[in-house]
């Protein structure tokens, strides 16, 4: 039997077409359907690791995650990586093909469609229904040549399209009715139905305009949908999360905003904490005097670097680590605050830079990128974070370096089954670094560091609960769900899920 598929299509980057994706992944799973999502080709800097070892989009992972399915690279065959503002490292099936500028990676994408359609034909031949999602909008008439990711796609999988606007940012019904215009009849032909998104208020005013919507486009209002407080998950670089300036809370953790800043949601659960507030750094005279900082991971290590730099970050960051701030990096940001990265076979543009120098090591980048999932304990550890030796630890390495430990290095290792070790990273004095993303994702680990900070500033460490990720997500995606289901026609969409194209 093949899926049957469904296609969320928005009118611009941001309109919400990956969480409306991800709702009816969760609604249509918790209707008895195995359900798949699905987006062909994915620019983000968020990614995660399947079991597999292959490397895919965060917002796919979480579309898998709201479906009840282990994500796998199929969801996403192609992901594109952005190395700088005009080329991207391109990874096909979970794997790096190579780094291409735009205009290169223009011409060349067209031979990817037999890769796509290999992955959705695997998946259809699995699932009873795929959801896929879209990027940007359907109307970009400069790139609808070779489209493999909006209307091309729908039509390589004969799917009916939703089409989704963002009231939130005015203009909504411009948006539809404008992006409707520019396609083609043929193209026409696969719009199923209009959602506007993200509404605040009182739906009735929008009543009257929604009549003439459905006028003007012939189409019927598949749902208007409120704006939800919803902790899931974000694309990077339009999340919300990375405009917090400030906190008042009692614990105060502040992560550096590079320009390249990739997985930031590895911070997710240090925010959940009560009394714990996660800010986001980009001018020296943001940081003050934190509780602890972190620097993140990051998809170009020696631009950023070069950024902290010139910005005047570093000469802070270093000041407060002088005073004995805690300072944590993870992968990127641990590489940073070695004492030199270098590239000599111009994996990021080639050459070598001196890093912050607080941690004894040495990284060297190679052609290969290192991928895979990992779980054990943190081996002993001292300084104002001691309280992480021993703690419980899961989650994924994803970096192109290695990096060597030079003497006097205190070994940051992961103790796993049957008593084996790896160098996941190291320490020194109040310094950390990891290459493990989601390091602080477990209950455990999550309530050492915020105890450990709470027991510095003489509050009750004991007073800290960490929340539990898996069941707080589980929570999230229901509520989505919920949200979806009070204000979408479902008996609607079912019926466009049906009848096709």
């Amino acid at each position: 039997m093949t899926a049957k598929p469904i296609m969320i299509q928005g009118t611009m980057s941001g309109a919400g077409k990956s969480l409306l994706a991800a709702g009816l992944c969760r609604i249509f799973a918790q209707d008895g359907y195995r359900v798949a999502p699905f987006k062909s080709q994915n620019m983000a800097l968020n990614s995660s690791i399947t079991a597999e070892g292959a490397e895919m989009g965060r917002a796919q992972v979480v579309q898998a995650e709201a479906a009840g399915v282990p994500p796998e690279a199929a969801m996403n065959p192609i992901l594109l990586k952005p190395t700088n503002d005009t080329g991207s490292q391109v990874i096909v099936n979970g794997h790096v093909l190579g780094t291409m500028s735009a205009r290169e990676y223009f011409a060349y994408k067209h031979k990817l469609v037999p890769d796509i359609m290999r992955a959705y034909d695997d998946l259809a031949s699995r699932f009873d229904i795929i959801v896929i999602e879209g990027a940007g909008s359907p109307a970009e008439i400069n790139l609808k040549d070779d489209d493999i990711v909006n209307m091309g796609m729908a039509k390589m999988a004969k799917s009916p399209v939703l089409l989704a606007g963002d009231i939130d940012r005015g203009g909504v019904f411009a948006q539809l009715l404008g992006t409707l215009m520019l396609l083609d009849d043929e193209e026409r032909r696969y719009m199923k139905g209009l959602i506007v998104n993200k509404f605040r208020g009182d739906k009735t005013i929008l009543d009257p305009g929604l009549e003439i919507l459905r006028e003007r486009s012939g189409l019927p209002i598949a749902g208007v949908v409120p704006y939800t407080l919803l902790d899931i998950d974000d694309e990077d670089s339009l999340s919300d999360r990375l405009d917090v300036r400030s906190t008042k809370a009692l614990v105060d953790i502040a992560v550096i905003r590079l320009p390249k800043v990739s997985n930031f949601t590895d911070f997710i659960a240090l925010d959940a904490i009560e009394g714990v507030g996660v800010r986001y750094v980009q001018r020296a005279s943001d940081l003050g005097e934190p509780d602890l900082i972190i620097v993140p991971g990051t998809k170009n290590t020696l631009a950023d670097l070069k950024w902290l730099r010139e910005s005047g970050v570093e000469t802070v960051l270093l000041k407060r680590a002088a005073a004995g701030t805690p300072v944590f990096g993870v992968c990127g940001g641990y590489q940073m605050l070695g004492i030199e990265v270098s590239d000599p076979l111009g994996t990021e543009g080639g050459g070598t830079m001196r890093g912050l120098g607080l941690l004894p090591i040495r990284t060297v980048f190679e052609p290969e990128k290192h991928q895979v999932r990992s779980h054990g304990r943190i081996a002993q550890v001292g300084g104002p974070l001691a309280a992480l030796s021993g703690v419980p630890v899961e989650g994924y390495e994803i970096h192109m370096g290695t990096t060597v430990l030079e003497d006097g290095a205190h070994v940051c290792d992961l103790e796993g089954e049957g008593g084996t070790t790896s160098a996941d990273g190291c320490w020194s004095d109040n310094v950390y670094g990891t290459y493990l993303h989601g390091v602080f994702d477990t209950k455990e680990c999550a309530e050492a560091l915020v105890g450990a900070l709470f027991e510095a500033k003489g509050l009750d460490a004991a007073a800290v609960r960490a929340v539990d990720m898996k069941a707080y997500k589980e929570e999230q995606y229901d509520k989505l769900a919920q949200a979806m289901r009070d204000n979408m026609d479902m008996e609607l969409v079912y019926r466009i899920l049906e009848e096709g194209v």
